[in-house]
């Protein structure tokens, strides 16, 4: 069978078309996964990832401060895609949604503030004194969420992603068991319900007070702070203090 010329033609540069695009192919693959015939450069792999990388953190930023200044639910792709300079193009090309860049955000701050808590309840600091106990455990809990104010409106979000909210729970169950744990090195001979009770009451009142750290700035967010660490000593200090068996009284509790 003769096939027309026009027809020849047209297979020829279609079959050229499929071996230029099967080189491409395979020239990207290759890049992509890093494997060489010596000509291509091996660090190629590493550039882009690393490009990958520095754009996410630049999203993620970007997004913490968007967040921060509306609200989670006020928030939006494209004004987060501003606020990092880069289209909402570039933005679809790391992350599908704006839910998906508050999961990423929020998996990164819970990281870091599981290594917070985790060096702030360090077993040592049950050797220190009360008021400086209080100094080593607060501190840095309350400079981590002073430095990261995204974290605060993730966690305490009503619309915030289910994702985010279950690991939230999951790490107030581990520092409550945390908090149980120094108060059991101080009261030994203390039943476990009671202790409990103390660690939770402990709890809540320093989440109360971090709420008025975080709504204040400069000299007045200072002195919430010293107001929170006042009001955790006088709460705790008949409890694990040298007069722990005596009552409260306005004569023996002092200040830190």
């Amino acid at each position: 069978m003769t096939v027309p010329e026009g027809k020849a033609n047209k297979t020829a540069t279609e079959a050229a078309v499929e071996a230029a695009t099967e080189a491409a192919g395979a020239a990207g693959a290759t890049g992509a996964t890093g494997a060489t015939d010596g000509a291509a450069d091996p660090t190629r792999p590493r550039r882009r990832q690393a490009r990958g990388e520095a754009r996410i953190a630049q999203l993620l930023r970007a997004a913490a401060d968007v967040f921060c200044t509306s609200g989670y639910t006020a928030s939006s792709t494209n004004a987060i895609a501003r606020e990092a300079g880069v289209s909402p193009g570039t933005l679809y090309q790391f992350f599908p949604n704006k839910e998906a860049i508050a999961v990423e955000l929020g998996d990164r701050l819970l990281d870091r503030w599981r290594e917070t808590y985790g060096a702030a309840f360090d077993q040592s600091h049950t050797e220190l004194p009360l008021d400086r106990l209080l100094d080593a455990v607060l501190d840095p809990l309350i400079a981590f969420n002073c430095e990261n104010p995204a974290f605060f409106v993730l966690m305490h979000g009503s619309e915030i992603p289910g994702r985010i909210t279950e690991a939230h729970d999951t790490l107030h169950a581990t520092m409550l068991t945390r908090v149980e744990s120094v108060l059991a090195d101080y009261l030994p001979d203390m039943p476990a319900p009671q202790i409990h009770r103390i660690a939770e009451m402990a709890f809540m009142v320093f989440k109360a007070g971090l709420d008025l750290v975080m709504a204040s700035e400069g000299e007045e967010r200072t002195a919430y702070i010293q107001e929170l660490k006042t009001v955790m000593f006088r709460y705790l200090d008949p409890l694990v203090g040298d007069d722990a068996s005596c009552p409260a009284t306005a004569e023996h509790i002092d200040t830190p």
